[in-house]
């Protein structure tokens, strides 16, 4: 069973940065494309990021440039760096794999 834990949200001010974790047991996340989506409230859950080891990164267009996909296939984990956060990045991010339920998230909040 595919279990994903995202960790490392909290509370910034706008330009701030913070750095998303997702570590996956039950599979290698090498071989499949991880993607980060986020919620906010009363909005539907919307696709920000995916990363396939040795493959593309892509990104929404409203993160691009601002944020930062990567992996370490060592420790099975994939990672989110936010910089330039503004109160629009605000919700709760989840990881998933296309064989993965979705995870717990982690809220993140940018304030104003």
């Amino acid at each position: 069973q595919v279990h994903l834990v995202e960790s490392g949200g909290g509370l910034v001010q706008t330009g701030g940065s913070l750095r998303l974790s997702c570590a996956a047991t039950g599979a290698q996340f090498e071989n499949w494309e991880m993607s980060w989506y986020r919620q906010a409230p009363g909005k539907g859950r919307e696709w920000v990021a995916a990363i396939r080891i040795g493959g593309d990164i892509q990104y929404a267009e409203s993160v691009r440039g601002r944020f930062t996909a990567s992996g370490d296939g060592t420790k099975n984990t994939v990672y989110l760096q936010m910089n330039s956060l503004k109160p629009e990045d605000s919700g709760v991010y989840y990881c998933k794999l296309p064989i993965s339920s979705w995870g717990q998230g982690t809220q993140v909040t940018v304030s104003s």
